[in-house]
């Protein structure tokens, strides 16, 4: 069994848009940790290529960037602000939700 790497920019890129990492910090740091392959969302040839070029010239963070990155993300993960998918339903399907006996809107299980 191995284990994936998701989620590499924060869920829909919450972390990027609010300026915490650069897309290329993130996929860095996601890259960086023991998992089998990191699976990366591709919504556009311009992200393709970005991706691609981290890939090509790939580096595994140091222990020391790694930490600096985890000391200066701290505050915004601290909250789950920016985990739309962990925090909020934007990602629900109503499937889901019955699946886990939640009805509706909501967030009490039934």
């Amino acid at each position: 069994m191995a284990a994936l790497g998701m989620k590499s920019k924060g869920g829909s890129g919450e972390l990027i848009r609010h300026g915490v990492a650069t897309p290329e910090e993130a996929l860095r740091c996601a890259m960086s940790l023991p998992v089998a392959v990191t699976i990366n969302g591709i919504e556009s040839p311009w992200v393709l290529d970005q991706n691609l070029q981290v890939a090509c010239g790939f580096q595994p963070l140091s222990a020391a960037e790694m930490q600096k990155l985890r000391e200066r993300c701290r505050f915004a993960a601290s909250d789950g602000r920016f985990e739309l998918f962990k925090t909020t339903k934007k990602y629900d399907g109503e499937v889901g939700r019955q699946q886990h006996g939640f009805t509706g809107s909501d967030d009490l299980p039934a």
